[in-house]
């Protein structure tokens, strides 16, 4: 009688190997999907900008002023008045919070600012009203008629 001492399978090092090539990977990926989601919600961003620069530009024409601005910091507050007539609720930044959108007007209504921060920069704060109509500058992206 020959007993057999041949088992199968993998040994402590090989599964130890197998496990930490697997972590490396997925936090390759992970990463590669937060700066993915950065980029997203800068484009969301920018769309909300487009949006909100085409319901200005109806109030504007049925109104002949943009609406006042009453703080900088609460656009939902200074333009409440776009909605539901003009589009059908003022956006919120993606990541609520520390990044905001802003809106200033000059006093008249003639010229305005909107403005935020890409991810990565300082939040926006201000629009700067000393030059609105001809260079807008400041913030991370402004829009202006």
């Amino acid at each position: 009688m020959k007993i057999s001492s041949t088992k199968r399978g993998f040994t402590l090092i090989e599964l130890l190997v197998v496990i930490a090539i697997i972590g490396m990977l997925s936090s390759v990926v992970l990463s590669s999907l937060n700066s993915a989601r950065k980029k997203a919600r800068d484009a969301r961003r920018l769309a909300d900008f487009k949006q909100l620069q085409t319901a200005l530009e109806l109030y504007y024409s049925d109104n002949t002023a943009y609406p006042a601005s009453v703080t900088q910091a609460n656009i939902s507050t200074a333009l409440s008045g776009l909605a539901p007539a003009y589009m059908a609720a003022i956006p919120e930044d993606p990541l609520g919070g520390s990044y905001h959108y802003v809106y200033k007007t000059t006093a008249g209504g003639t010229f305005y600012c909107l403005g935020t921060a890409y991810e990565g920069t300082a939040p926006a704060s201000t629009c700067n009203t000393t030059s609105l109509g001809s260079s807008l500058t400041g913030v991370g992206y402004s829009v202006g008629p």
